[in-house]
């Protein structure tokens, strides 16, 4: 219970920390290519970054490391174990019941950042311009969770898992892929908005810590096991980045490693530009606290 009270406090300060950072960022502006975020949504569509954002979602950490883990827990019975440990000690919500709630509550300020960060990215000064930029780029980032929901419904049925506690419909976790979803959405559009990397970084790493809290509290509440959850994190993060990076029609990737598909294989690009900003960006960081040090 106490971790649960903290949970709450921790997500109110990080649901407050991105709408003061909405309200002082108007939205105005442009970004590295000129454009406005939005402005290059849904049409006309670059044929060529459909299979290459496909790939990247694919290939990207947060797909693959809840896929890998589901297929650890499928394992000697470690699925069922965990499940029952989870649900007989209650370790974290402290019964089933507040589990169940927690799950809930923490899953409706995801997809509410995800329209905060949204409005907060940059798209241009004219007021049509800029309505209509967020209209197309928030009909897009819609579309990805609607369509995580209906694949995360479809994959229900069609699979028809027993739940630990007796239901049905099992796999995948459907507030757990929501959850990711929306998370994938806000940490998408931060990366596009301008903070310093010391308020971005936390705001991204509480974002996770957020969807995993909704996933594991639907282990803890006995509705899933744990490989139905990182199923519907795998799941909602590879849709989301897939449809995000396919039609927003951002400019290029501003992670350090990009994989791109080629006829026979696969190619890696390494963003130095990016990584030798940030190098410089931690050494005036730190020349700046040494010289603080020694000032005390």
């Amino acid at each position: 219970m106490l971790f649960y009270s903290s949970l709450k406090r921790f997500h109110l300060i990080i649901l407050l920390a991105v709408v003061s950072i909405s309200l002082s960022l108007t939205g105005c502006g442009t970004l590295s290519n000129g454009r406005g975020w939005g402005q290059d949504a849904i049409y006309p569509v670059e044929l060529k970054k459909i299979p290459r954002a496909a790939f990247n979602a694919l290939v990207d950490p947060e797909t693959l490391i809840p896929v890998a883990g589901a297929l650890v827990f499928a394992v000697d019975h470690f699925d069922k174990k965990v499940s029952n440990w989870a649900t007989t000690h209650h370790p974290i919500f402290g019964s089933e019941q507040n589990a169940r709630n927690a799950s809930d509550y923490l899953s409706y300020p995801l997809p509410v950042e995800a329209l905060v960060t949204a409005l907060a990215t940059p798209s241009g000064d004219d007021s049509k311009d800029w309505a209509s930029s967020k209209l197309k780029g928030i009909a897009v980032e819609g579309s990805a969770l609607l369509l995580t929901e209906g694949i995360t419904g479809l994959a229900k049925v069609t699979i028809d898992r027993t739940r630990p506690n007796g239901g049905g419909k099992s796999m995948p976790s459907g507030h757990s892929s929501f959850a990711f979803s929306a998370e994938t959405l806000s940490n998408r559009n931060l990366e596009y908005i301008s903070l310093p990397n010391e308020v971005r970084l936390p705001l991204q790493v509480g974002n996770i810590l957020l969807a995993t809290s909704v996933a594991w509290a639907r282990v803890e509440g006995g509705n899933h096991y744990p490989s139905d959850v990182l199923v519907g994190a795998a799941l909602g993060h590879f849709l989301t980045a897939f449809i995000n990076d396919a039609f927003l029609g951002l400019p290029k990737d501003k992670r350090f490693i990009v994989l791109s598909p080629l006829q026979r294989g696969a190619m890696v690009q390494l963003n130095f530009s990016l990584l030798s900003s940030a190098v410089r960006q931690s050494g005036v960081i730190y020349r700046s606290s040494m010289a603080n040090d020694r000032s005390d």
